[in-house]
């Protein structure tokens, strides 16, 4: 482990403020822990620590006092931005409409040695590595010292838009290490300063802070598709938020829309239009940054993306530094993806429960599948033994997976009363893979060609009367040999929770919201609640899969 140092320069930046101001921040007397400083015309000034902000002088700023900074600092550039020759902070102005300075934001730059411990596998790795984090949360010290690392070994050019990196000035900060650094004249030139880099320079590294156009987004794939290792940071708390910004969302592949055919659909189980990803992403690993020194980590971008547009995330890798600073890393849980994209976890097991006594027993399960050639109708849910509620044994016995190839059933709904039950059912998209064939009762009825050929492979064939939820995790523990009971109340407050979630979006602002199918008591009760907080609601579609919209008049 790196022994971490801290290099702040604050004196500084101290310097160029007025005498008054400059004292009470030494006052203050928690210098390590200062972010920044904020002057406004006609305020308090204001020091803002990590854990809070403290007011520096009773006095209101006057014009002269601003006046004085901003002679002893350098020339804003075109985002407003400057700095100190040879030094890490940020002056950062606010104007009024006839350009005068009215506030002025100094950020304290501090190059902390050591900071890349936790992803220095990553940066050396050769891998394109995105940072996300909320502003001031740390990703430029990160950025900076993945520049000075890579630098020891590899070309590296660093693309400085508000010298930020590097400092200000002509010459770069020794932070920076043995990194070439280039300036940009205007914020809005830097995608063109990140081909030139490429182009120009022979770089094998490219560092680029604060990735937030569309151009730039564009040159970063161009960068990455030249076989050019980039690292950037972008503004933004997840991967989820980096997805639904349609400036940025080119970063990690992006999402469309996409039509399927109606043999397609019926093959899902979905709807016709569904999102998937557009692209290969620009970025390899995301590395999203929670708190500091504590990271979380999608390794494979790809895999992340693709699981996230099918409503099943895959967790991150945990990265963190305890408190005798050793780095931690709790990896994500793997789980065997089937050939859908869709993951499984095969050690998730439920077991038969049987009554014994007034005490709660667990029996080893049968083998499931032992009906070859079988086609099943669902019997109604009170014909089936009620599950009792016992703790899972410490170590159980895993059942077998079993391969189901669901033909006009919801794909999704299979997936997630698989993951409740926690059975491994790993859905597959080809009969030919199948252990076993699950239809609803009018395809069977139909006698369509898929029902055929899995009759003539002599299949399992399980028949749903409906494409519900119940139905389906009733289906899924007769395939195991296991007891189940739908919990009516739990429903109950499931689809009530939804509701009034859906009420909460509408009130915010959304035009409307349409809920789950659901059953016509349940109905019911959605419209009531949607009554009671004065919005309006009208259910649409066919049974089963009838449902309520709910929006304002």
């Amino acid at each position: 482990m790196t022994q971490r140092r801290i290099t702040d320069d604050l004196q500084d930046l101290l310097a160029v403020l007025p005498p008054a101001i400059s004292a009470a921040v030494r006052a203050a007397n928690h210098s390590d822990q200062l972010l920044e400083i904020v002057i406004d015309l006609g305020r308090k000034p204001m020091a803002r620590f990590v854990k809070g902000d403290v007011e520096l002088l009773s006095n209101e700023i006057t014009r002269e006092e601003l006046d004085h900074i901003v002679k002893r600092i350098g020339t804003f550039d075109g985002d407003n931005r400057a700095g100190l020759e040879r030094t890490l902070h940020r002056i950062s102005a606010i104007r009024n409409r006839r350009g005068a300075v009215v506030g002025l934001t100094l950020r304290v730059g501090r190059a902390v040695y050591g900071t890349i411990d936790i992803i220095q596998d990553l940066v050396e790795s050769g891998k394109n590595i995105l940072m996300l984090g909320r502003p001031g949360i740390g990703k430029t010290t990160m950025l900076r010292e993945a520049a000075r690392i890579l630098a020891d070994s590899k070309r590296v050019v660093i693309v400085d838009t508000s010298n930020e990196i590097g400092g200000d000035g002509d010459v770069p900060h020794p932070a920076v290490g043995r990194s070439r650094r280039m300036q940009v004249p205007q914020p809005s030139l830097q995608h063109e300063v990140m081909i030139e880099a490429v182009e120009n320079h022979n770089p094998e590294v490219i560092v680029i802070d604060e990735i937030g156009r569309e151009q730039e987004a564009a040159a970063a794939r161009t960068i990455a598709e030249r076989g050019v290792q980039l690292i950037g940071t972008a503004h933004g708390r997840t991967l989820e938020n980096l997805l639904l910004n349609p400036t940025l969302s080119d970063l990690v592949g992006g999402i469309e829309a996409v039509t399927l055919s109606d043999e397609e659909a019926r093959r899902r189980g979905t709807q016709k239009t569904v999102l998937e990803r557009r692209a290969p992403p620009t970025f390899d690993v995301l590395v999203e940054i929670q708190e500091r020194d504590h990271v979380a980590v999608q390794a494979d971008v790809s895999a992340a993306v693709d699981a996230l547009v099918r409503s099943f995330p895959l967790p991150p890798e945990i990265r963190y530094r305890d408190e005798n600073g050793e780095i931690r890393v709790e990896k994500a849980p793997s789980y065997p993806m089937a050939r859908n994209g869709y993951g499984q976890n095969p050690q998730m097991g439920f077991r038969r429960l049987t009554q014994s006594g007034g005490n709660a027993t667990i029996e080893p399960p049968t083998h499931p599948l032992n009906m070859r050639g079988a086609s099943l109708l669902r019997q109604p849910a009170a014909a089936l033994e009620p599950a009792l509620a016992a703790e899972p044994p410490s170590n159980p016995v895993g059942l077998q997976p079993i391969r189901v190839y669901p033909y006009g059933v919801a794909r999704n709904r299979l997936i997630q009363s698989a993951k409740r039950l926690g059975v491994p059912a790993v859905v597959v998209n080809d009969l030919s893979e199948a252990d076993a064939l699950l239809t609803l009762r009018a395809y069977y009825r139909g006698r369509q060609q898929t029902i055929l050929d899995a009759e003539m492979r002599g299949m399992p064939i399980f028949v749903l009367r409906a494409n519900t939820n119940s139905q389906i995790e009733q289906l899924l523990a007769e395939m195991f040999n296991l007891s189940f009971s739908p919990n009516p109340n739990k429903e109950w407050s499931e689809h009530s929770e939804i509701a009034q979630s859906a009420i909460s979006q509408v009130m915010s602002g959304e035009r409307y919201v349409d809920l789950a199918p659901a059953s016509s008591a349940i109905r019911r009760m959605q419209h009531e609640m949607a009554r009671q907080a004065e919005l309006v609601s009208h259910s649409y579609g066919k049974e089963p899969n009838r449902r309520v919209r709910i929006y304002r008049e």
